[in-house]
């Protein structure tokens, strides 16, 4: 029984502001820096979705990559895609969408569509040098 992981690649775009309404306006600066901006600042996100598990023995697949694809075109694409994340979204209306928050609530979106027989991994680029990942 080996089991195997497979990924996908993906990328969107968004904006956000990393604000805490129950701190002050001076808190937030000192926390979030430029990140707090009023206006807004955009990312552009590389997303990797790993699936795992043991490859089925009459397709040879782990998952069927278009259905990944589509699962990932459809819940999380379309719904963060060139969008502001704190404005657009329903997931980000008191969620501060710091990339820990996005990772975990694009691993929730995902993991109720994907068999709970495979086991998800999701990982989160901000920028070329940081990047989050969940579960850890």
């Amino acid at each position: 029984m080996n089991k195997v992981a497979v990924f996908r690649k993906e990328h969107f775009n968004a904006a956000h502001r990393l604000h805490n309404p129950a701190l002050s306006e001076a808190e937030n600066e000192v926390i979030f820096g430029k990140c707090n901006n009023k206006n807004y600042h955009g990312h552009n996100y590389d997303l990797i979705v790993q699936v795992t598990g043991i490859p089925d023995p009459k397709t040879g697949y782990v998952m069927d990559m278009k259905i990944l694809s589509e699962l990932i075109s459809t819940e999380i694409l379309e719904r963060f895609d060139h969008k502001n994340l704190n404005l657009d979204t329903k997931e980000f209306e008191t969620l501060n969408p710091t990339a820990e928050n996005i990772v975990i609530v694009i691993y929730n979106l995902l993991r109720a569509k994907i068999d709970n027989t495979l086991d998800l991994k999701i990982r989160l680029y901000e920028t070329e040098r940081n990047f989050v990942e969940y579960p850890s």
